[in-house]
């Protein structure tokens, strides 16, 4: 029997390619998924750049535009992301002018975050280049597999909730 010590490790060479052996469909799913989301990630961080905007920020405005006057934590279990670092994500993005805080009408501690005119049109802007990409996902799918795939991922999703 070996111990770990006398196990043989494949050469730097040896590790295949993102796409390739257990990196590719033979993989789990999870990792797919996981693998995925960093490599689109990836590319949203590129083509926001220019605009200093982060993924995170970016889906902090998104889901203040589709969801305004969003209390902090609220904003947090709808970007998917711990209310730590919300915070740090709406302190930046009010320092940048991009949203603005109020006082909630009934509840007086709540700070409500609203997108100002210059975060619309940031958002806007950003939301250009982000949605851009989605061509490049859904190449060679047809419309059946993409709506496949779309209720796929929203099942996932509906099942953590």
């Amino acid at each position: 029997m070996r111990n770990s010590s006398d196990a043989v490790l494949p050469a730097a060479g040896d590790v295949p390619a993102s796409s390739e052996g257990r990196r590719g469909i033979d993989g789990h799913l999870g990792y797919l998924l996981r693998q995925a989301a960093h490599v689109h990630r990836q590319r949203v961080e590129a083509v926001l750049g220019d605009l200093d905007l982060t993924s995170a920020q970016f889906s902090a405005l998104v889901m203040l535009e589709a969801y305004p006057s969003q209390s902090g934590a609220e904003l947090a279990r709808l970007a998917l992301l711990t209310p730590q670092t919300m915070s740090t994500i709406i302190a930046n993005l009010l320092k940048a002018g991009l949203v603005a805080r109020r006082p909630h009408a009934v509840h007086g501690r709540i700070q409500q975050i609203a997108l100002t005119e210059q975060g619309k049109a940031r958002l806007s802007a950003a939301k250009a280049r982000v949605y851009g990409l989605e061509p490049a996902l859904l190449a060679g799918l047809s419309p059946d597999e993409e709506r496949i795939i779309r209720r796929w991922l929203a099942g996932i999703a509906a099942g953590a909730e």
